[in-house]
């Protein structure tokens, strides 16, 4: 199943999500229906790693002084299932192919994954 993992309040996922072509994709706003943690396992499994899923542009990595720290998987993990501003947006699961975050590069990667 095609999914996207996003958050509806923010700017660029919505400018990408109109972006699209007509698709199967299942739209999974994570502030409305969190990230489950087999959800992330199964991200994980296809990204490599949890730190390739983690957002470092999230201001509680900031104000929870993350920078400072030496984070283990475990730790992206555990925060990422924390809050759901951790998860570097929007990730998109298409024909069990990973797409993480919002460069150009990557959102025209899914829409030619789409067409």
């Amino acid at each position: 199943m095609n999914r996207i993992f996003y958050l509806a309040s923010c700017d660029t996922c919505r400018k990408i999500i109109k972006m699209l072509p007509e698709n199967d994709l299942v739209f999974q706003d994570i502030r409305q229906e969190p990230i489950t943690p087999a959800q992330l396992d199964e991200m994980r499994n296809l990204a490599g790693s949890y730190e390739a899923l983690f957002s470092r542009k999230a201001q509680l990595y900031k104000s929870k002084g993350l920078k400072d720290q030496n984070l283990a998987e475990a730790d992206y993990r555990n925060l990422i299932l924390e809050h759901y501003t951790f998860l570097s947006r929007p990730v998109f699961i298409i024909d069990s192919k990973i797409y993480i975050g919002n460069s150009p590069k990557n959102v025209a990667e899914v829409i030619k994954a789409l067409s």
